[in-house]
């Protein structure tokens, strides 16, 4: 059977970066940055590495809400510790994931952890927002705390490095994450010289972000770290290697065919449900949490 290679559509710069908050410089790739459709994905804002100095009063954003999808922190620098309406708390470390299913409704803020603030140092981060369809918005927020030493992973061949499997499935080996609809999530840590190889349906919306160092892809181009791989609908094989220790973020989901309806931190699927998104957080429905 003829292997047909899913090839690369565009490679996108970082757009220019933009603080949210006082704690996090973010490039936001989608939705504003570049119109591409990375459905389930709806928004990645990818913090490329910066230097924060040794601050006593931590960065941060303050309390914030989030209705209709799932926010996924994903941290390779510095350490941000959060809090919700639900009593929910934790800390997100380099090399840990956080997924947190906001679907009915919470409060949230997240900053600095307080050692790390107190030192300074590295921070990089990505964010991404997943969409949720339809029957799954209102559900009940969740969260899974994934740290990397709990992480699924799969060693690559002849000292390659690791593909560390977020959500999905990676030669038969399970990812941690549960999801509402079909994703694939990972971190590709490659040692110089390591190749890996990635096979998703034609129609899944398939996107690579490049943390750290460069990769070849598709035996063709060179692409090197904070530039965001966009791929065609079409063909399944992505291989890459790797001419120096790099990180890759690999992302690819089956797109949810809904109408979409944002307004800041609320995802829904029309301005009716958007409208009462904010007279139910007018109304205190999304709980109490401190400043």
């Amino acid at each position: 059977m003829e292997i047909k290679i899913k090839e690369v559509a565009s490679v996108f710069k970082a757009p220019a970066p933009h603080m949210v908050g006082d704690g996090f410089r973010v490039h936001n790739f989608f939705p504003s940055g570049y119109e591409i459709n990375m459905s389930p994905f709806f928004l990645m804002d990818y913090g490329s590495k910066i230097e924060f100095s040794a601050r006593k009063e931590p960065r941060g954003v303050g309390v914030h809400p989030h209705r209709g999808f799932e926010t996924v922190t994903i941290a390779y620098h510095g350490a941000v510790a959060h809090h919700d309406s639900s009593g929910n708390s934790g800390v997100i470390y380099p090399g840990d994931v956080q997924w947190m299913t906001a679907a009915s409704g919470i409060l949230h803020k997240e900053y600095h952890e307080q050692n790390y603030s107190l030192q300074g140092g590295p921070f990089q981060m990505v964010q991404l927002w997943v969409n949720l369809p339809a029957k799954f918005k209102m559900t009940k927020p969740k969260y899974q705390a994934i740290k990397q030493l709990d992480m699924a992973n799969f060693n690559l061949p002849e000292n390659g490095g690791k593909i560390e499997i977020i959500a999905g499935n990676y030669q038969h080996i399970q990812g941690n994450a549960s999801t509402f609809t079909p994703i694939e999530l990972y971190n590709a840590r490659l040692n110089k010289g390591g190749k890996a190889n990635f096979n998703f349906p034609a129609n899944f919306n398939t996107g690579f972000m490049v943390i750290k160092g460069s990769i070849i892809v598709n035996s063709k181009e060179t692409i090197t770290a904070d530039n965001f791989i966009y791929f065609k609908n079409e063909g399944t094989e992505i291989n890459i290697e790797a001419p120096e220790n790099s990180v890759v973020l690999i992302l690819s989901g089956e797109p949810i065919n809904e109408p979409i309806v944002q307004y800041g931190p609320f995802l829904m699927n029309t301005e009716a449900e958007i409208n009462e998104a904010i007279s139910d957080y007018n109304q205190g429905r999304f709980g109490y949490i401190e400043e």
